[in-house]
């Protein structure tokens, strides 16, 4: 695992974008596994700066989110997927066809058949060339909470009540029981099938659980870990994050 450390938010958001960037331009028709929420919100601010300075063209991009709430329709204000068109989406220039999020069952359709229905498109786009994540309190990555199987695909999860906390903090909710009970979220198999990953961690409330990720036992306790297992992984952090990692083996 490639640890960078750096000062700030912003410095983390800065090295995050230029990562994405310089691989959109190498490879101009890339499959992106893409997050929500507020850690990379400054990825996508620099992002779309890039974008509009005529440095970044993403005609070809094709983006995958990583997850959603379960019941929630595309357009509802609170999705994940209306977040990904405020922040990035609708401020460049990737097709419309082109983004997916999964089916998040707002029609009422069928978990099962909403989770291959996705495992089916990202093989359709020949896979997922880098997948960016954050990661949360307990260790999740996606929506894949402690316990979850090494070689889980999309699948729908029951939401802890500590991540369904940290959501109504950071995601503007009303009240606590606004905040959906269940995800739909890319496995660990899914995250892993990734050729590269990009995560990013922010602010003293992430350390813990990033050193556990880096530096502990690899365990379904804490779904991150498996990223010790996976061939090409950067990790891009800022100081308070990274404070409780174990320095590096010489």
């Amino acid at each position: 695992m490639n640890v960078v450390v750096v000062p700030d938010y912003e410095q983390m958001s800065l090295n995050a974008a230029a990562v994405v960037a310089e691989a959109v331009k190498s490879a101009p028709r890339i499959v992106l596994g893409l997050p929500t929420g507020n850690t990379p919100k400054g990825m996508y601010r620099e992002l779309v700066r890039l974008h509009r300075a005529g440095e970044l063209d993403c005609a070809g991009v094709v983006t995958f989110n990583l997850d959603e709430y379960w019941g929630l329709g595309p357009d509802h204000p609170m999705s994940f997927a209306h977040f990904m068109r405020t922040h990035f989406l609708a401020h460049v220039n990737i097709a419309p066809g082109n983004s997916h999020w999964p089916d998040a069952g707002a029609s009422g359709t069928d978990p099962d058949a909403a989770c291959r229905a996705y495992e089916e498109q990202i093989r359709a786009a020949g896979g997922l060339d880098l997948v960016v994540l954050g990661i949360g309190v307990n260790g999740h990555i996606g929506f894949n909470e402690p316990g979850t199987p090494f070689d889980s695909r999309t699948h729908v999860v029951p939401l802890t009540e500590e991540t369904r906390l940290a959501n109504y903090r950071g995601y503007g909710f009303r009240t606590l029981e606004d905040v959906p009970r269940f995800g739909i979220t890319m496995g660990l198999g899914t995250i892993m099938g990734a050729r590269r990953v990009l995560l990013l961690a922010s602010g003293q409330e992430k350390a813990p659980a990033l050193a556990r990720a880096v530096n502990g036992p690899v365990t379904e306790e804490v779904p991150a870990s498996v990223l010790q297992r996976h061939p090409d992984v950067t990790l891009i952090v800022d100081e308070a994050a990274a404070f409780a990692l174990a320095p590096p083996r010489a």
